[in-house]
């Protein structure tokens, strides 16, 4: 039936003001004609008076006001969530989705309380209250509205992330086609229908996981670990450890022996390897420290990285390259599984190394090494006055000034910081992945200790790979042209997407749940801004 043309008054609701970029660029949409009363999936229609009502009661931002403009233009203000016979089927499989990410993302600020009475009373199976015309058109503008404030939160991330010096690409999603998919389906298959990586799912998984632990006060409190437990020692603390152990998965058969056997060293490495800790599978201070993390700061951790996991872009297909600041690690894909991997060394705190995507075009074997003014300014001048022999021994030279100060180069060699070889990802940060001589900085679990550029502990196997498809380059040229002592430039045939990335908690490829330390203090700001608004 066709909605008569009335002036109402529609009940202003309090919405939060969804994230909106003012300055993007406004899309218009033309209005569908083609859909009348008889083509139509539904018999609901809505006047476009009633629309600009609603914006203009509402006070409705921008962003949100363009975006429902187009999605009715787009359907010729057919009704999206209601049919003649009532509430449609998507739209109870949107609020029940909606209900289910406001619970887990512990985020009230998508909670409204007329929208949520409303939505209760009409999902009420075989209600016999019939909702008027009115209540029915509000409903539908509500849904609608909130619809697009929902699908900024949940799939494009709450924060804008250049507030914590994020660069890499926010993802974008098309929220109007996104509705209309949902609408087209009828809320069917919805976990593959919503637009979010599978990092995301994994990891919102195991927070699910962690809310039940945190209900059921499943995971016993350890307390300090006094003294350093190794294979074949008993300790009255080691029944809690195992029980401990045996509710995360590590330890897959628990006992209530104070023994330290064979079974809970395994359990004992593999909770090592997904904390970042040395797997010696010894009960030492970092192993205390880690178990004794409460459930609710855990569950906080996981919150922080899935945000952070909204904003990412899609993944690259074929090649691509992730370096994961606090996990020391570099990961090499290839079409979407992991080839190869190497420890790093990222920059340490102050010098911080950028969370930031570019492509890799170029390898330099035998490398230059072009000091930075800061460093020359801070680092070398001084030593030079205390030793008028630095440059000398350290194959260092002078090659100009600029503005009084020395432009420092080193010279290739086995001595040069960057080592053998460097693999150039051209951008304004200056950052690269190189080899590096002081190889003992590996052994650390920790390894924040760089100005800022990545070293890479298997330099010499990632150019392999690299090259693989540039016949020739063969392993014994790359080896020979890292020891050559003359500055070699390489282009790489294809680029190679490069992505440096700031995630204290993900899952990995074994389906693992992996903690790190939040060595730059990015968690901590973001948890202030999602946990405190």
């Amino acid at each position: 039936m066709k909605i008569a043309l009335l002036i109402i008054c529609i009940s202003i609701l309090s919405f939060i003001s969804a994230c909106s970029d003012n300055n993007a660029r406004e899309v218009f949409v033309n209005r569908d004609t083609t859909i009348t009363s008889a083509n139509a999936i539904t018999d609901l229609f809505i006047d476009s008076t009633l629309l600009e009502l609603y914006i203009d009661s509402n006070k409705t931002d921008e962003a949100n006001a363009s975006l429902m403009r187009n999605f009715y233009k787009s359907r010729n203000y057919q009704y999206a969530w209601f049919t003649s016979k009532g509430l449609a089927q998507q739209a109870n499989a949107f609020w029940n989705l909606h209900n289910h990410f406001i619970s887990y993302s512990q985020d009230s600020s998508l909670h409204n309380d007329h929208l949520h009475q409303l939505m209760d009373e009409l999902m009420i199976p075989d209600s016999i209250r019939i909702p008027s015309t009115k209540i029915i058109r509000q409903t539908e503008l509500q849904l609608t509205d909130h619809f697009f404030k929902y699908a900024h939160y949940a799939f494009n991330g709450k924060i804008d992330p250049e507030e914590f010096k994020w660069y890499i690409p926010r993802k974008k999603i098309d929220a109007v086609s996104l509705l209309d998919s949902l609408i087209e389906h009828k809320g069917k298959d919805i976990d593959n229908w919503a637009p979010v990586n599978s990092l995301y799912k994994h990891v919102k998984d195991n927070l699910l996981v962690y809310y039940e632990w945190q209900k059921n006060k499943s995971l016993p409190v350890i307390g300090p670990i006094e003294n350093t437990l190794r294979k074949g020692d008993s300790a009255d603390i080691l029944p809690a450890i195992k029980q401990y152990l045996s509710v995360t998965g590590d330890l897959a058969h628990n006992d209530d022996s104070q023994t330290f056997n064979d079974e809970f060293e395994k359990a004992v490495k593999r909770f090592q390897k997904r904390f970042g800790l040395k797997q010696d599978g010894v009960i030492g201070k970092d192993f205390s420290t880690e178990i004794n993390v409460s459930v609710q700061k855990r569950i906080e951790q996981l919150l922080v990285n899935l945000e952070r996991m909204r904003w990412l872009p899609p993944r690259p297909g074929g090649t691509f390259i992730v370096a994961n600041i606090p996990a020391f690690r570099l990961l090499i894909f290839e079409n979407k599984k992991k080839v190869f991997e190497s420890d790093i060394v990222v920059g340490k705190e102050g010098t911080g190394t950028v969370i930031f995507t570019d492509s890799l075009k170029y390898i330099v074997f035998s490398p230059y090494w072009n000091l930075p003014a800061s460093i020359v300014r801070n680092e070398i001048e001084p030593a030079i006055h205390r030793n008028p022999n630095y440059l000398q021994r350290n194959n260092m030279e002078i090659t100009g000034y600029n503005n009084g100060l020395p432009v420092i180069r080193q010279k290739p060699g086995s001595g040069n910081a960057l080592g053998l070889v460097k693999f150039i990802f051209p951008n304004n940060y200056n950052i690269y992945f190189h080899d590096t001589p002081s190889k003992y900085l590996f052994e650390r679990d920790k390894r924040a200790f760089s100005h800022g550029c990545i070293r890479v502990r298997k330099p010499e196997e990632m150019a392999n790979y690299l090259l693989k498809n540039q016949p020739e380059w063969t392993q014994t040229k790359i080896n020979a042209a890292m020891h050559a002592g003359e500055e070699k430039w390489v282009t790489l045939k294809t680029s190679v997407p490069v992505f440096i990335t700031y995630f204290t908690a993900w899952v990995d490829e074994d389906n693992l749940l992996h903690f790190r330390d939040d060595i730059y203090g990015h968690d901590k700001k973001l948890a202030d801004r999602l946990f405190t608004q």
